[in-house]
């Protein structure tokens, strides 16, 4: 990947009853035949941003989320997951399933059972060639770009079940975008989460403990990461509830702000 300050900027949307990978410019989409990793060409249409439902950029079979990689976070879970003391000696791994994507826009959900709801702002890196046993150089040639992540989570399902697939599970807790940086690095930029306009979260991607290299390299050793995979690296310090009525924005340098309002689902 290559550093760039305007990269192209990739979305995926639904206008006209139809879904649709477009490259964003000046309040214009312009579409293109398919996800440029699955060959795409620009088809010479475009649609208007104001008129267009903004969907999950890309469609993953697996999105991999990566725990405790800012060490200050690390320090604060310790009232969600006492057993964490430290930063782990390796990256610690867990999954969201597909169904949980929700695009820009998208209402998240607050499920009945769930007594604390947070959001996580992270980087995650979209994958553009599939990567197996890659190794740590070699790595970032895999990754298509970057985009924001809302990693919700359900704090009292965490701290009960010991596993972490019902608290992050659920149906909208992993709202991405709104759309993919393509060739973006991600190695140093800047990520910030807002709630009701209000910083909750601030740090730039360079004081992760696991860089987004290794991340590619040590998950390709345990599974095939696919074209369109999700790889969410990991939040920084100022986790904190949300209710139903809130907004959360997750903006990240160069990317975007991926925006979802928090809706009451417990009916």
């Amino acid at each position: 990947m290559t550093t760039s300050p305007a990269a192209p900027l990739l979305a995926r949307y639904r206008a006209d009853g139809s879904l649709h990978h477009g490259l964003l410019a000046g309040g214009r989409l312009r579409r293109l035949s398919a996800a440029p990793w699955a060959g795409g060409v620009p088809t010479g249409a475009e649609d208007d941003v104001a008129a267009v439902e903004w969907l999950p950029p890309c469609e993953p079979s697996k999105i991999v989320c990566v725990g405790l990689n800012y060490v200050e976070h690390a320090m604060e879970s310790l009232t969600v997951t006492p057993d964490h003391r430290e930063v782990p000696p390796e990256p610690l791994l867990f999954l969201k399933p597909p169904s949980a994507a929700l695009g820009h826009g998208g209402a998240i959900r607050y499920p009945a059972g769930v007594t604390r709801m947070d959001p996580e702002g992270e980087l995650a890196l979209v994958i553009g060639r599939q990567a197996t046993h890659v190794s740590e150089a070699d790595a970032l040639a895999h990754v298509a770009g970057v985009t924001c992540f809302n990693d919700v989570s359900a704090r009292n399902y965490q701290k009960s079940d010991g596993q972490w697939a019902r608290a992050k599970g659920f149906d909208t807790f992993a709202p991405f975008g709104p759309v993919i940086a393509l060739g973006l690095s991600p190695l140093d930029l800047a990520l910030e989460l807002r709630v009701n306009g209000e910083m909750r979260q601030r740090a730039r991607t360079s004081a992760m403990h696991f860089g987004p290299a290794f991340l590619v390299h040590h998950i390709s050793r345990i599974m095939t990461l696919e074209p369109g995979d999700v790889i969410a690296t990991g939040t920084p310090a100022g986790i904190a509830p949300i209710v139903p009525g809130d907004l959360v924005e997750v903006e990240i340098e160069g990317v975007g702000v991926l925006a979802n309002r928090v809706v009451d689902g417990r009916a």
